[in-house]
C-alpha cells in the first residue's frame, strides 16, 4: 500500500516542473523560500506557495511554523523516497 501511495505521489510531483525542481532542490537539506527561489529561479512567491501544496501532500515539513520569515523546509521521510524516482 505504502508504494501504491509512492507512485501517486511521484506522478503529482512530476506533473509540474515547479513541484519537481522544489523537491529536488530542497533534497536532504533544510531550506528557506528564499534560497530555494533563487536556486531554482522561481519567484519566492510562486514557491510558497508550492511548498504549501507540498506540504499539504505530506512531501515537505515546515519546521518552525510560527515564524513569519525564515520558515525552515526539509522533505519528509515520504519526500526522500520520491526523490529516488525522479
Amino acid at each position: 500500500m505504502f508504494q501504491k501511495n509512492v507512485y501517486k505521489l511521484v506522478g503529482y510531483v512530476v506533473a509540474s516542473h515547479y513541484r519537481t525542481e522544489i523537491v529536488k532542490c530542497v533534497g536532504n537539506d533544510i531550506k528557506i523560500p528564499s534560497v530555494i527561489a533563487d536556486e531554482v529561479g522561481l519567484r519566492t512567491n510562486h514557491v510558497s506557495n508550492v511548498l504549501k501544496e507540498l506540504k499539504d501532500e505530506g512531501i515537505v515539513e515546515c519546521l518552525n511554523e510560527d515564524a513569519k520569515k525564515g520558515r525552515l523546509y526539509k522533505n519528509t521521510e515520504l519526500g526522500i523516497e520520491i526523490l529516488k524516482y525522479i
